[in-house]
C-alpha cells in the first residue's frame, strides 16, 4: 500500500489535519514516517487507529480512556474486564449528564412558562438567570 499524506488520512478517516495533528502531539497516534522532503507518511493502520480515535470522540470517550482502550488492543487474548470498566464509568457519567440536562430542561421550561411575554423590565426569564437563588434547582 502506498503511504498516505496527512490530507490523504484526513480524508480516509473523517477527521481534520490539525486534529491528526494533536492526537501525534498528545500520543494517541504513532509518530508518522517522513519522507525525503519530510512530508509526514501513514500506513492504513493509522487510518484504523485514527477512525477509532474518531469513534471514541462521537461516544463521549476522554483522551485518557480513549489512550487506555487503545492500549488494549496489544493484548488481544486479554480479558476485556478493563474495556468494560471503562464503558460502564462513561455510561455512568452520561447518566448523571442526563439527569443534569432533564433538570436544566425543567427550570428553562419553568422560566419561559412564568414570563409574561412583556417588557423585558419585568421579564421572568431576565429576573431568575439573573439571581441564581430563584431557580429550583441548585445544580445549574
Amino acid at each position: 500500500m502506498k503511504p498516505l499524506t496527512i490530507g490523504e488520512l484526513s480524508r480516509q478517516a473523517g477527521v481534520k489535519v490539525p486534529t491528526i495533528r494533536y492526537y501525534e502531539e498528545i500520543g494517541l497516534l504513532p509518530p508518522p514516517d517522513r519522507s525525503g522532503s519530510n512530508r509526514r507518511c501513514y500506513g492504513g493502520d493509522t487510518v484504523r487507529r485514527l477512525r477509532f480515535v474518531r469513534h471514541a470522540r462521537e461516544l463521549g470517550f476522554d483522551i485518557p480512556s480513549i489512550r487506555e482502550l487503545l492500549s488494549l488492543e496489544t493484548e488481544p487474548q486479554a480479558s476485556c474486564h478493563v474495556a468494560d470498566s471503562i464503558a460502564l464509568r462513561h455510561l455512568a457519567a452520561v447518566g448523571r449528564r442526563i439527569d443534569q440536562l432533564i433538570a436544566l430542561q425543567a427550570e428553562l421550561r419553568r422560566m419561559v412558562s412564568e414570563c409574561g411575554h412583556g417588557r423585558v423590565a419585568e421579564c421572568r426569564v431576565i429576573e431568575i438567570v439573573g439571581n441564581h437563588d430563584l431557580c429550583l434547582s441548585g445544580t445549574h
